[in-house]
C-alpha cells in the first residue's frame, strides 16, 4: 500500500520559520557520489549502465567506455568541485551510494575533514520501485553498516535513485536513526508525513536545478545554462522567502559538472549566491533546524 497522496501541502498556511543568518532561502548543494555503484558487467552485474556523455547500450560484454566515463568523476571531477567549495566555504551534502563509498573510501575521510554530510543514496545507483520488502530491508541495513564501517557513523538522511518503493519510507522509520529522506519532489520546503504512528520529515529534492540536465535531456549545454536557470529559481524563491520559508536543492554529479567545460557554471553560481541573502546548509542542518523550530504537531 502507498501513502495517501497529498495535493494540498501547506496551501496558504505556510509555517512561520526563519532560517539562520537572516537567510531568505536555504540552499542545499548535493554532490552525488555514484562512481563504482553503476551497473557494470565487470562487477558481476547482469547488464551495463547506458547513460554517460551519450546514451549507449553494450550487452554481453564489459562497457569499458562507460566505466571510464564514471571513473572520471572520482579521479578528476570530485577534486575540481571540492576545490571550488573550499574556495567559497560552502558546505556540502554528499549523496553517496554505499557501494561507491566502498570503492572510494577516501571520500568519507575528506567529508569528515571538511565537515560535510554523508547522506545515503542507496546501495547502488538503482531504483527501489518494485523491490521485494525483505530484500529492501536487508539492503538498508547493509548500507547503514557500510557507512558505519567506512565513515565511522551511520547516515541520518536517505535518497533513493529514481523512485523509492511503496515500502521505503516505512522501512527507514522502522530501521531508526534517519532524520529525513529526500524521496519527494513536490514542494519548496520541508514537511512531515505520518508513517505508521510516527511523524517523519521529508526534505524534497529537485531535478530541474540539477546538472543531470546536461545528460538526460540536453537542456543545459554550456555551464552558464546551468547557472542562469538555477539563479532564476533562486531569485524567485528568495522573493517568496520574505513571507514563507523556502529551500532549494542544487544537484551535482562529479562526472558531469566536474568537467572543465562546465565547472565555470558552478563557479558563477556560487559567486552569485554568495552575495545573496541565503543560508548555505547541509541537509542534516536543515532537518535539525526544521525539527527544532517547526516540530510535528
Amino acid at each position: 500500500m502507498t501513502e495517501a497522496r497529498d495535493f494540498m501541502g501547506y496551501g496558504k498556511d505556510a509555517p512561520s520559520v526563519a532560517w539562520p543568518r537572516d537567510g531568505q532561502l536555504a540552499v542545499s548543494f548535493v554532490l552525488n557520489i555514484e562512481e563504482g555503484a553503476e551497473f557494470t558487467v565487470t562487477a558481476g552485474d547482469p547488464f551495463n549502465e547506458d547513460t554517460h556523455e551519450v546514451r549507449n547500450r553494450i550487452e554481453g560484454a564489459p562497457d569499458l567506455c562507460m566505466e571510464s566515463h564514471f571513473e572520471y568523476g572520482a579521479r578528476a571531477g570530485y577534486w575540481r568541485i571540492l576545490r571550488l567549495f573550499d574556495e567559497f566555504r560552502v558546505p556540502l551534502t554528499l549523496n553517496v551510494c554505499a557501494r561507491a563509498l566502498r570503492t572510494t573510501p577516501w571520500i568519507a575521510h575528506e567529508a569528515r575533514a571538511r565537515g560535510d554530510e554523508l547522506c545515503c543514496h542507496g546501495w547502488r545507483w538503482q531504483a527501489h520501485a518494485g523491490m521485494p520488502e525483505q530484500e529492501e530491508r536487508a539492503l538498508i541495513a547493509r548500507c547503514v553498516d557500510t557507512f558505519t564501517e567506512i565513515a565511522g557513523y551511520p547516515p541520518v538522511g536517505w535518497h533513493t535513485k529514481s523512485s523509492a518503493s511503496v515500502n521505503t519510507r516505512r522501512l527507514l522509520v522502522e530501521h531508526g536513526g534517519f532524520l529525513y529522506d529526500s524521496d519527494a519532489y513536490n514542494d519548496d520546503m520541508p514537511y512531515y508525513r505520518r508513517v505508521g504512528d510516527k511523524p517523519h520529515l521529508v526534505l524534497p529534492y529537485g531535478f530541474d536545478t540539477n546538472d543531470m540536465r546536461f545528460f538526460v535531456s540536453h537542456d543545459f549545454v554550456r555551464g552558464h545554462d546551468f547557472c542562469d536557470y538555477t539563479m532564476d529559481a533562486a531569485r524567485e524563491l528568495i522573493s517568496e522567502g520574505r513571507h514563507a520559508p523556502r529551500m532549494i536543492t542544487i544537484g551535482l554529479h562529479t562526472r558531469i559538472i566536474g568537467r572543465p567545460g562546465r565547472i565555470a557554471g558552478l563557479r558563477s553560481l556560487l559567486r552569485a549566491l554568495s552575495s545573496a541573502p541565503v543560508w548555505f546548509a547541509k541537509r542534516e542542518d536543515i532537518a535539525r533546524h526544521w525539527l527544532a523550530h517547526c516540530p510535528p504537531a
